[in-house]
């Protein structure tokens, strides 16, 4: 399991210089709108700063850190819902993201051209956020004429997916998104198959000046977005390690934008990590926050959780201050968990399963 997240934004903010920056594999950045038009996606590793003290005690032959998918979707302008610039595009490649990573510009370069003539970042957010809702309005409606018709066969699941759908069309008239409506598991789960745009969870990336990165930015619908130079953070990309630590020190800073935006994603998204340590590696693996001792086995090899059968498992901080498994084991900290067991972040854990 992986985060998959799609950086929108209006053209020229720069989102493919962020993307760059992210994955390192150089996605075509241009001064012109339009320059992405198909989305380029990238795996990006989620930073942990745990994976190496534990490889500090299991001496692995490497370390596997989780990732996450970005993809760098084409601009979006106004109008854009109604097949504006490359809209219909644009639409059809953020409804496959499971979250929206949306990029405001903030910086000031006059040789960069900004669509609307200014530097607008609150102007920028009410765009794209009214042609997503526009885009779901079209959703629902087009939706509702095969909803009404279902629901005359008088089952209950197709006369809560109507009577939700029409409370949508009402709360999205009114410009709302739709993850902000009040919604039951059923009601939600009810409209689930139509992908709707303003569902998505949302993070916001505020594209400053280089002496920007630490300055604090008012919230944006409730969101403090991330403070991030896209210039430096690609600068960064193209340097060792120990030339990228030097250079952040230089701008005050403990760590790397993008790290603080990738673990940013991944608690959009309701994950955390759980870790396996052995000769072999040291590895990252992904659950939802709330995912069983078996729903974990599952993520390494589906035949784990069908054999499931004990969790052996030690919480990260015990595994650190008793100096690996066996001196946890020793200190009686090392856990045996059963089906029922909810995985905790940092847990490292060693399954027991029937073949």
């Amino acid at each position: 399991m992986s985060l998959s997240i799609g950086i929108v934004g209006l053209p020229n903010v720069g989102k493919s210089t962020l993307f760059t920056a992210l994955t390192k594999q150089g996605g075509l950045a241009a001064n012109y709108p339009f320059a992405t038009i198909d989305p380029n996606v990238g795996i990006v590793d989620v930073p942990d700063a745990r994976l190496q003290k534990l490889a500090d005690i299991v001496h692995p032959g490497r370390i596997v850190p989780a990732t996450g998918e970005f993809g760098d979707i084409a601009g979006l302008v106004k109008g854009a819902s109604e097949g504006e610039g490359l809209g219909n595009q644009f639409l059809a490649n953020i409804r496959e993201a499971d979250a929206i990573c949306e990029v405001v510009r903030y910086f000031k370069d006059p040789d960069v051209v900004h669509v609307a003539g200014k530097v607008d970042p609150a102007g920028d957010v009410d765009t794209i956020s009214t042609e997503l809702v526009l885009a779901d309005l079209g959703t629902i409606e087009r939706g509702m004429t095969k909803a009404e018709k279902e629901s005359h066969r008088g089952d209950k699941a197709s006369k809560t997916k109507l009577e939700t759908m029409k409370r949508l069309d009402s709360w999205l008239n009114e410009g709302h998104p739709a993850r902000t409506m009040d919604m039951t598991d059923d009601e939600r789960a009810s409209i689930h198959d139509l992908f709707l745009l303003t569902m998505k969870p949302i993070l916001y990336v505020a594209n400053v000046d280089e002496d920007g990165v630490s300055d604090e930015l008012a919230p944006i619908d409730g969101v403090t977005p991330i403070p991030i130079c896209a210039q430096v953070e690609a600068e960064l990309a193209d340097l060792s390690d120990e030339e990228a630590a030097e250079y952040l020190e230089a701008l005050g800073l403990s760590e790397s934008g993008l790290a603080v935006l990738a673990r940013a994603a991944y608690r959009l998204l309701g994950l955390q990590s759980f870790f396996t340590a052995g000769e072999m590696e040291v590895k990252a693996w992904t659950v939802p926050i709330g995912a069983t001792a078996p729903q974990a086995a599952g993520v390494i090899h589906s035949d784990f959780e069908r054999g499931f059968i004990k969790a052996e498992t030690i919480s990260y901080d015990d595994y650190i201050a008793y100096g690996g498994e066996a001196g946890a084991r020793s200190a009686g900290r090392l856990r045996m968990e059963g089906k029922d067991y909810v995985v905790q972040d940092g847990d490292v854990m060693h399954f027991r399963f029937n073949v």
